[in-house]
């Protein structure tokens, strides 16, 4: 007789199903009408594809494009099904999948060949060849041996070069038909169940759009980001100034002792960068009064802001800093959400009319009294500062909401100079897999905690879907009002991470829900190399989250 798994699943309930039954003829059964195609699932909290076999009696989350992990599933098979596409169409000309923009994924050619609308038709008209046909994506477990051969074959030198710095001897390579590729995470059931997507034409590139686990039925509608497509061109000019196009890149200059020159360059062109908002600032003096710098979670404002009154001094001016956190209401006076919980994220949190009350006297050259907020008691301190500004004086106002409008709408515009600031990634692992910004940034978030607010992987990775919820709602939709976006990426920062964050990680048990992102990102540092950090410089913005900093805080 064969033997018999006993199947736990997210409501309590149980399920016999025998040895060797893919995870998709259970999901069949307990799903038979889903309302969303089922992309994935979590088996004992570890991300499986749902051609795999459960092995032992397990609990098992199926889970779809409403679930973060179901979202990124998506995203991997589009992304797939545009690189068989192109390798098909056009085979004498690579892709290269770069970065998010305008809630979509630039892509161009790595030949520099500027795409144009009658190959974008053809690329879309292959995809949904490729959608309608409902291929299945099976992952085949290959050494590193076969998989390197496979990609040689193929002339991805990409990936070849990457796979001689994979620690482990084996690795999943997809199939959907003939054409193999590898990405860094497990991909849908088959080509049928990601077939909401559209390709529009960004040049000399493609903007891939798609939907989300914010907005799981349909694209949301197309926001032009000018200000970030000049930045990622900025920062891919630098890249190439470093001479670091992918991981593999960066590995080998790591490898061969180089990475002392790489992080001197890469910390010169932060403070280029850096000097020359100064710079931009200084020559409006007059009008400039005021400069407000927002930016996500961990993006590493406090030093960016640091390091600005650096510069702000050497051009002869006197900033003034205050944060945005002083400004909080009690708790007690705190919005909540619609779970009835505080929400600290929330732009109403501060408050707003002793915010532009204070700014309004402060441009008139009166005296105020700065307020002082104590996180640990929850309310006002009675220890508080005044200040006044006068013809030299610039104020530097820091926190997440700096570029809302409600937030200095008593400011006349020309009198605000506004900074966003975020580690947007110039790096990517290879050709077909980039490194989002948000990976950056609870890496850093992980270990900023740990060392500085006693707080474990467990309780950031438990905070970040609020964190990010909040980012959403009101950072992120003004990013673009800004006057300029710095980037605050390290292009070697995943490395000097690496040693830190990796323990942190590993302290997560198996049977809590948070140890499929702790495991997925232990995944994902296993392809750096980790350096030292005796060479970084104390005034980088990476000593904001692994300490030794020169600035105070």
């Amino acid at each position: 007789m064969e033997e018999v798994y006993k199947i736990t699943l997210t409501d309590k309930s149980f399920l016999g199903v025998q040895k060797n039954t893919p995870l998709i003829e259970i999901a069949k059964i307990i799903f038979p009408k889903p309302k969303r195609p089922i992309l994935g699932a979590l088996v004992d909290n570890s991300i499986n594809d749902l051609w795999e076999k459960p092995d032992r009696d397990c609990h098992i989350e199926f889970i779809d494009i409403t679930h973060p992990d179901g979202a990124m599933i998506y995203v991997r098979g589009l992304c797939m099904i545009l690189a068989k596409a192109n390798y098909e169409v056009f085979p004498n000309r690579k892709l290269k999948i770069l970065h998010s923009i305008s809630k979509g994924l630039y892509c161009r050619w790595d030949c520099g060949t500027p795409m144009k609308s009658s190959d974008l038709e053809r690329l879309h008209r292959r995809m949904k060849e490729i959608t309608i046909k409902n291929s299945p994506f099976i992952g085949k477990i290959l050494s590193k041996e076969e998989a390197f051969k496979i990609f040689e074959a193929m002339d991805k030198k990409d990936k070849t070069a990457l796979i001689k710095f994979r620690q482990k001897d084996s690795m999943r390579v997809y199939f959907c038909d003939d054409y193999p590729d590898y990405f860094f995470g497990r991909l849908p059931p088959s080509t049928g169940v990601v077939d909401k997507f559209e390709i529009k034409l960004y040049p000399p590139g493609l903007i891939l759009r798609y939907p989300n686990h914010y907005s799981p039925d349909e694209l949301a509608p197309y926001e032009p980001q000018p200000q970030h497509a000049r930045i990622y061109k900025e920062y891919r000019k630098w890249g190439e100034i470093l001479e670091v196009c992918d991981l593999a890149t960066l590995n080998t200059i790591i490898m061969n002792g180089k990475i002392r020159d790489l992080i001197l360059v890469a910390e010169a062109l932060h403070e280029k960068k850096i000097a020359a908002i100064a710079d931009e600032v200084a020559k409006n003096m007059a009008r400039i009064k005021i400069i407000l710098i927002a930016g996500p979670s961990s993006s590493g404002k406090t030093t960016f802001a640091q390091r600005l009154i650096v510069q702000l001094r050497v051009n002869g001016m006197k900033p003034i800093a205050i944060s945005l956190d002083d400004y909080y209401l009690d708790n007690d006076k705190t919005p909540v959400d619609e779970h009835g919980k505080r929400d600290f994220d929330h732009v109403n949190a501060i408050d707003l009319e002793l915010f532009n009350n204070q700014l309004q006297k402060l441009l008139e050259g009166e005296k105020v009294i700065i307020p002082r907020f104590d996180f640990a008691k929850g309310r006002r301190s009675e220890h508080q500062k005044e200040i006044q500004l006068n013809r030299r004086n610039i104020l530097i106002v820091e926190g997440t909401h700096g570029l809302n409008p409600i937030l200095s709408e008593s400011i006349h515009p020309d009198n605000k100079y506004k900074i966003y600031v975020s580690p947007l990634t110039q790096l990517n692992m290879d050709n077909h897999n980039r490194i989002p910004t948000t990976e950056n940034r609870i890496i850093r978030r992980i270990v900023r905690d740990s060392q500085f607010r006693n707080y474990s992987a467990l309780q950031t990775i438990q905070n970040w879907p609020m964190v990010r919820r909040g980012e959403e709602r009101f950072i992120f939709p003004f990013q673009e009002e800004a006057d300029i976006i710095f980037n605050s990426a390290l292009i070697y920062e995943l490395s000097a991470l690496k040693d830190f964050v990796e323990p942190l990680l590993k302290e997560i048990p198996q049977n809590l829900p948070e140890y499929a992102e702790a495991k997925r990102l232990l995944s994902f540092t296993s392809n750096f190399l980790s350096i030292k950090t005796e060479g970084i410089p104390a005034n980088s913005i990476l000593r904001e989250f692994i300490g030794n900093t020169c600035f105070t805080h």
